[in-house]
């Protein structure tokens, strides 16, 4: 069929045509959002889950319905290596040079922005990646005491106030989250804790890896009661039937219920390998329905595209030692597996012996703890990738 037409879009944070089976999660979202501007009691929201479920869509959903409501927002990405400050400080001045133009919120967002040129001056020192523009000169005493954990409390409380006066709210959307440094996220958490105590409109909605619970936690004891932490996971077979049926029905294209199935299985429900098969199914039918074999010759393509692009950009930041203790992984099956045992596929005898391996592979975002000594992969169907691009037994010898 015509690849111009064609419906499907994997790619990173690309919304998909048909979100599909996420809507109680979209509705919670807005409910907590409302709440927040009304200066009611809610909680932030955590979306916790592995790659390729959709975190990043889902966040930038809720954020653009959060938008078109009026609350304002700002987003930023964390990426390894890059503090907290620098990434919320020209994200934050934006937003408030918004609040800014509302009249009733025009003084009360201008002394923010004050609090914002006394926290990026008097953090400079430590956090040398922060760079923003000043619109106005600090105020003195006003988030300018160079300690990040207390700033923090007083830019954001300003900030709320501002947004309070303007009757919106404050929505901090922060992808990756698991990224950002232990001391940081308490800082972050601090400052929410703080404006929820004193009922100012910020709220958080932040996506990351399911590590994310863990860290939180040991960042802020009471970060549990702070935070909403849903799942997102695979899609069930009636959603992610659905995340297919319809962007082909808008084409009056339909698949054959073999085909459908094959589908669901190969991808086991996941919303970007739903795409991805999606995308090359449609590009190997010549025509409606969509049979069997022509999910057969697509899963193909499909598979090479993800091993080239999805898994592939992972693998090639491992190194050597770190590929062998995801083969091992691999070697055992999807998982979750004991430290011991991947020790043991190592041939390394101790858990202890490998535990600097997980650590950083836990630091890169490749594997994750679901319980305490347990391993597991936090890319979907990663443990058969590793096989394709790892095959043989050389792998065992160091």
């Amino acid at each position: 069929m015509n690849p111009v037409d064609n419906p499907y879009a994997p790619g990173a944070g690309t919304p998909p045509p048909e979100l599909a089976g996420r809507d109680a999660l979209v509705e919670t979202a807005r409910v907590a959002l409302e709440r927040i501007r009304q200066r009611k009691p809610s909680k932030s929201l955590l979306l916790v889950g592995l790659r390729g479920v959709g975190k990043t869509v889902l966040l930038d959903h809720i954020r653009e319905q959060a938008e078109a409501r009026g609350i304002h927002t700002l987003r930023v990405e964390a990426p390894e290596l890059r503090s907290l400050p620098a990434l919320l400080a020209p994200q934050l001045r934006l937003a408030l040079l918004r609040l800014s133009r509302q009249e009733k919120a025009r003084d009360l967002a201008r002394r923010a922005l004050r609090g914002l040129a006394g926290f990026a001056k008097s953090l400079k020192v430590k956090y040398e990646d922060i760079e923003v523009g000043l619109d106005f000169d600090p105020e003195p005493g006003l988030a300018d005491n160079g300690d990040l954990e207390n700033d923090l409390q007083d830019l954001l409380e300003a900030a709320g106030q501002a947004a309070s006066a303007a009757d919106t709210a404050l929505a901090l959307f922060i992808d990756e989250l698991q990224y950002v440094e232990e001391a940081e996220l308490a800082a972050l958490i601090t400052a929410l804790h703080r404006t929820a105590q004193r009922r100012q409109p910020v709220v958080l909605v932040g996506a990351g890896l399911p590590q994310l619970r863990g860290r939180m936690g040991a960042a802020k004891s009471y970060a549990e009661r702070l935070f909403d932490f849903p799942d997102i996971g695979a899609l069930p077979p009636e959603a992610a039937s659905q995340a297919l049926v319809k962007p082909a029905a808008s084409q009056q294209v339909t698949f054959t219920e073999p085909a459908l199935k094959r589908i669901l299985t190969e991808t086991q429900g996941y919303p970007y390998f739903l795409q991805e098969w999606g995308k090359h199914t449609w590009d190997a039918a010549s025509a409606s329905p969509i049979t069997l074999d022509d999910v057969k010759r697509a899963s193909v393509s499909a598979l090479a595209a993800l091993d080239e692009s999805f898994f592939r950009v992972r693998f090639d930041r491992l190194t050597p030692q770190e590929k062998r203790y995801l083969r091992a992984m691999a070697d055992i099956g999807p998982g979750p597996h004991r430290s011991g045992d991947i020790a043991k596929r190592m041939k390394r005898g101790s858990s202890a012996l490998v535990g600097p391996l997980r650590e950083q592979l836990i630091g890169k975002g490749m594997i994750w703890s679901p319980s305490h000594g347990d391993t597991a992969f936090t890319v979907p169907l990663f443990d058969e990738f590793m096989k394709r691009i790892m095959p043989g037994e050389d792998w065992k010898t160091e």
